[in-house]
């Protein structure tokens, strides 16, 4: 038999699971906004913290590294976080027998600082685990992390 503190404690995590289902499905979310759970246990909508017109430069420069004529095969695409970006390559299903779904590859993660309002750039490495790239050091231009990212002159982005 399970002791009540433990059985409790699993109906708890569930209802806090219900609430926060109940919560993007009603609409009380955002599109700004992702559920993080709160310092009691509970789920709380927390708001994006990235500058808007960084988050529009960003996705810009990521359509823009592909051809139109090549984007059934490739895409380059930005993942938005509460507090960073991360670039990803995605590729159209080659095989049949893989499925119908296209693939990725993380890239490169820009991670926002709100108290500083700068940026970071990191790369993953083989086991997709992000580290700060300190070839560049933090600036509150995202440009300045894209022309890095353009640039690889490490060839640790784009190999």
């Amino acid at each position: 038999m399970t002791p009540p503190s433990t059985h409790s404690g699993r109906l708890g995590s569930r209802h806090r699971l219900d609430a926060a289902v109940d919560a993007l499905t009603a609409g009380r979310v955002g599109s700004r906004q992702r559920l993080t759970r709160a310092g009691t246990g509970g789920w709380h909508a927390e708001s994006m913290v990235l500058p808007d017109l960084d988050v529009a430069r960003v996705q810009r420069w990521c359509a823009a590294r592909v051809p139109e004529h090549a984007r059934h095969q490739v895409r380059v695409e930005c993942e938005l976080a509460v507090r960073h970006l991360t670039i990803v390559e995605r590729r159209a299903p080659w095989h049949e027998e893989f499925g119908p779904e296209w693939t990725s590859l993380p890239i490169a993660r820009l991670r926002y600082t709100t108290a500083t309002m700068v940026w970071t750039l990191c790369w993953r490495d083989r086991n997709l685990r992000f580290h700060a790239y300190d070839v560049l050091p933090p600036s509150p231009r995202v440009e300045d992390l894209l022309t890095e990212i353009d640039r690889d002159p490490t060839g640790i982005f784009w190999g």
